[in-house]
């Protein structure tokens, strides 16, 4: 009884740091445009490797990072809070702000004018996002920006591609910081294999691991490390998902 108490009194501390940090972080000023079209569609794919948007529980609150803040797909996951600056735009919706998950990169000189040209912050986010916080006809809006927490249902899930010497996994819907910092795979047969990022949110191991029962140790970019411990029975095959009953808190 007394060790889930601390674990459930960890976890409300972590949420309550979390939530402090999320309330008195500063916004940003940054540019958005919008892709995708109306049915947020046209955003499914891109360079976090999520492929379907609706089947991974992302939706269409979506946005392409421009470079400077994409970091070469380690901010893949993450969730901003975004609102058009009343003071810089008669464009903008005032009062409203949108919630968006980074699933792709927007690369130089593709939005309007070069505006994911670096060093610029800038936002190429689903049409139904962007039209949350701007007028349509605008095209162009500047905003206000800021990190915020993931709220997540159900636990972190990891997706096994690859071939025989050569693992790729997906790691998707990830709570709190959103993203992932490290991890490791340890088959049945094997220590902990440290991974390394592929591209986007998959990771990576050239190891001989088919046949073996899989457990992974995951680290977000909050700082916190979590265990999944036989999350993968020896039977498991190429494109099989994995859905954990863990998840982060920050």
């Amino acid at each position: 009884m007394g060790g889930t108490t601390a674990m459930v009194l960890e976890f409300v501390a972590g949420v309550l740091a979390l939530l402090a940090t999320s309330a008195t972080a500063q916004y940003n000023s940054g540019t958005a445009t919008f892709y995708g079209g109306q049915d947020g569609s046209g955003t499914m794919g891109g360079a976090c490797g999520y492929d379907n948007l609706y089947n991974q529980g992302y939706g269409v609150l979506n946005a392409a990072l421009s470079q400077v803040l994409f970091n070469d797909g380690a901010s893949c996951g993450q969730c901003y809070s975004i609102t058009c600056d009343t003071t810089r735009s008669a464009w903008c919706k005032p009062g409203y702000s949108v919630t968006v998950t980074a699933t792709n990169l927007c690369p130089p000189n593709y939005a309007i004018n070069g505006w994911c040209n670096p060093p610029r912050p800038h936002f190429d986010m689903s049409q139904p996002a962007w039209e949350q916080i701007g007028v349509y006809r605008a095209g162009i809006i500047p905003v206000l920006y800021r990190r915020v927490p993931c709220a997540r249902q159900g636990g972190v899930r990891l997706t096994i591609t690859g071939f025989n010497y050569f693992q790729l996994v997906l790691v998707t819907n990830v709570a709190a910081s959103g993203s992932v910092q490290s991890m490791a795979v340890k088959g049945a047969n094997t220590g902990w294999i440290a991974m390394t990022r592929n591209w986007g949110a998959l990771w990576q191991c050239s190891s001989a691991l088919v046949g073996q029962g899989l457990s992974f140790m995951v680290t977000s970019t909050g700082g916190q490390t979590v265990y999944m411990n036989n999350i993968v029975p020896a039977w498991w095959t190429f494109g099989m998902t994995f859905t954990s009953n863990v998840q982060f808190y920050r």
